[in-house]
């Protein structure tokens, strides 16, 4: 294989390897830097001797995601605040192709071992057989399924048991956006859960809440303070937007902060909030 031919060939997985380091790591531009490498090793690699290339590339940017979440999870403790993934906007993402996969359930892959991960993506959102994975993550078949029963078992807890849809999506996050932007407390009472969660990631680069606000009462005080002491610009709508698969916007605080913020929404009620603030995760983000 000329080395234009093995280019061309690494070009036709590249949106599924960069899914994939996406996936394992949380993180777009961590994934990015995993697929190169994982070209630097194909392009030394002798092509002629790989019969699968899909299941051997992803074994590769399988491997370098593992090696790379020892030391991610070792600057996670020293993170300030909570740590969202890096928000992923449909369809102004070409490069990473979108999956069942929402903020919820990314959150809940964080709580898994990073074998259980790597199980979990490779046989449940990929498609691969035990047999491959087993080869990719040194187990045999068995406990590869042992690894991704359990991960399927946490996966599913934190699956909602009625997907929004669209549209409603769409109404419950302009509706949410402009009761918070005007300060209608009782308008946000009537679209948020009782036992609703508020997670904010700042990154320790702008104000963020460093845990996450748990509660109706305790979200409307934090946006009914935020219009009374930031007044009624305090925010600027930027557009709607469905994030890491859940619906939500983009907007600016104050004209400076960049801000996406999505919802998990059950029964037509708002359970949790995502914002992600912090500037590192939101280059590729227009606004």
């Amino acid at each position: 294989m000329t080395p234009d031919q093995a280019s061309d060939v690494f070009e036709t997985h590249r949106r599924r390897l960069v899914r994939l380091g996406y996936r394992m790591l949380g993180g777009r531009a961590a994934a990015e830097d995993i697929v190169q490498d994982a070209w630097l090793r194909w392009s030394n690699t002798d092509q002629s001797a790989v019969t699968n290339v899909g299941a051997f590339l992803a074994c590769i940017v399988t491997r370098l995601c593992l090696d790379e979440m020892k030391s991610a999870r070792a600057r996670r403790e020293l993170y300030v605040g909570s740590w969202l993934p890096e928000p992923i906007l449909e369809p102004d993402e070409p490069g990473i192709d979108t999956d069942e996969l929402t903020m919820t359930l990314m959150l809940a892959l964080e709580r898994l071992s990073p074998l259980e991960r790597a199980a979990f993506l490779l046989h449940d959102v990929f498609g691969q057989p035990l047999d491959e994975i087993a080869t990719t993550l040194g187990r045999d078949a068995p406990a590869v399924r042992q690894l991704a029963s359990r991960a399927r078992k946490h996966v599913q807890e934190a699956r909602p048991r009625f997907p929004v849809a669209r549209e409603d999506g769409d109404r419950i996050a302009q509706a949410f956006f402009s009761a918070a932007h005007t300060g209608d407390v009782t308008a946000l009472r009537a679209l948020l859960a009782d036992d609703v969660v508020l997670h904010s990631d700042g990154g320790g680069k702008v104000f963020a809440f460093l845990r996450p606000i748990v509660g109706m009462d305790h979200v409307l005080r934090m946006y009914g303070g935020l219009h009374r002491k930031l007044g009624p610009d305090w925010t600027q709508f930027i557009r709607p937007a469905w994030i890491d698969g859940l619906p939500g916007y983009v907007s600016r605080e104050r004209g400076a902060i960049l801000q996406t913020t999505a919802f998990a929404i059950e029964g037509g009620k708002i359970t949790a909030i995502y914002m992600m603030r912090n500037p590192d995760k939101l280059t590729h983000v227009d606004g």
